[in-house]
Parts: C-alpha cells; sequence; structure tokens
C-alpha cells in the first residue's frame, strides 16, 4: 500500500524551478493589455517606472521588452517609449515568458562573450595570417556597408561573422568550438532585439561599433595582443554599461 501510495503521489506534483524574474515583468505586462489597462495604440509607462512599480532592476525590464519586441506585441519608438501593437490572443499570451525562460538571458551572453572574447583577439594578434587579417578586413567593409544603409539585418549578420572568423583565426580548435555556440546564441530572438533597440539603434550606433571591430583589426595587424585585448574589451563593457543604464 505504501509504495502504492508513493507512485501516485509522484505523479501528482511537478518539479519547482525557479524563474527569471524578467519572464514574470514580462507576464505582468501582457496581463495589464488584456485587462485593457493598456490599450491598443497607447504608450506603456518608462522602464524607470516599470522598474519601480514591480520592484525589479530596469535590466530585467529590458529584457522582458526585448521579448514583447520579439513577439510583435509592442514597438519600440525612438525617443519616444513603448506602444502596445496588439492585443495578445490566449496563444500568445505566454510566447514572451517562454522566449525568456528558453533562451539565454543578454546579460549572460554579454558576461559570458566579455570574459572569453579578448583574450582570443589578444592570441589572434599573435598569430594572425595575411589571409586572415584580409578576411576580417573583407567583413569590416561589409559591416561598414549595412551600418550606412542602415540594414540591421545584414548589419548583425556580418557582425556575427567577424566573431565566428576572429574565432577560428585563434587557430586553436577548442577554443573554436567553446566558442562557437556562444555566438550562435545572436541567433536568438532575445539578444537581437535587445541589441537592435538598445546598443544598434540607428545608423550611428551600427557605425560607432564598426569603429571599434576596426581597431580590433588595427591592432591584430600592428601584431599587439595588449591592444587587440582593450579594444574587445571595450566593445563588451560598452555594451554591459547600456543594459545596466
Amino acid at each position: 500500500m505504501t509504495s502504492k501510495r508513493s507512485a501516485n503521489s509522484s505523479n501528482t506534483f511537478q518539479k519547482v524551478r525557479p524563474r527569471k524574474v524578467s519572464a514574470i515583468v514580462a507576464e505582468q505586462i501582457v496581463a495589464a493589455i488584456k485587462r485593457n489597462t493598456f490599450p491598443v495604440g497607447s504608450k506603456l509607462p518608462s522602464e524607470f517606472e516599470l522598474a519601480e512599480q514591480m520592484g525589479v532592476s530596469r535590466p530585467s525590464i529590458r529584457e522582458a521588452l526585448s521579448a514583447l519586441q520579439a513577439v510583435g506585441l509592442i514597438e519600440t519608438k525612438s525617443g519616444s517609449g513603448n506602444y502596445i501593437l496588439k492585443m495578445p490572443s490566449s496563444d500568445e499570451e505566454q510566447e514572451a515568458p517562454h522566449l525568456i525562460e528558453s533562451e539565454a538571458g543578454c546579460l549572460e551572453v554579454m558576461e559570458a562573450r566579455a570574459r572569453l572574447e579578448p583574450p582570443v583577439a589578444a592570441l589572434v594578434a599573435e598569430k594572425a595570417s595575411n589571409e586572415t587579417i584580409s578576411e576580417l578586413k573583407a567583413i569590416i567593409g561589409k559591416m561598414s556597408h549595412q551600418a550606412r544603409s542602415g540594414s540591421f539585418p545584414s548589419y548583425f549578420e556580418a557582425d556575427k561573422s567577424f566573431h565566428l572568423t576572429l574565432a577560428e583565426a585563434s587557430g586553436n580548435r577548442l577554443i573554436t568550438a567553446a566558442l562557437h555556440p556562444l555566438i550562435n546564441t545572436m541567433n536568438h530572438k532575445l539578444y537581437r532585439e535587445f541589441t537592435h533597440h538598445y546598443y544598434l539603434k540607428n545608423v550611428a550606433d551600427m557605425e560607432q561599433v564598426v569603429v571599434l571591430h576596426s581597431e580590433i583589426v588595427d591592432a591584430i595587424v600592428q601584431g599587439s595582443p595588449e591592444c587587440a585585448f582593450n579594444r574587445m574589451d571595450e566593445h563588451w563593457r560598452r555594451m554591459q554599461e547600456i543594459w545596466e543604464d
């Protein structure tokens, strides 16, 4: 009898798992939209106000808003704020929280890449071949062209190609194998939306980041590991500062 009861009770409960704060924030915003507290076309409170009302950090608010943008429930108007695009259906209600729970967090990605990519850039500066340098310069040319045209999707793909090429140029198969999955988190909807709406909002932002990438290549050309490390470190520090500001 005891073993039977134990077997039955084991099917009654589910394992309790910790949830991301940003997923709970997204759920609260979606619930407010469904209650018509914020009708379609209306503006959400500012990030600061949302953070104050919910008692969470602004990075958590930004991650939630990025998820809501990714699933098409809100849109960001530069210099104005976030606006409701539509009333979520029953299926759409859980899309943003699910996206947050299923993908790597933006801050996690930035922290990991900020620790790993600067020393890789330094290593490439020590051993880069002329072929590698030519390839990196060609990618910088693509990034610059796409930045000037304001084409975020094409620019973003060129940016990803730059970092993948740098990892391969390390000449170390273990480094390449470790970095490739991490760099490919750039394909995640959440990361793309955050980058688009906070770090690469416009042509000027994209061109500024092209300059940073160009400086990394210049350091590699000069064979300066320290400079390559510092320029890559600056790139990730800027992203983290924007995330946390």
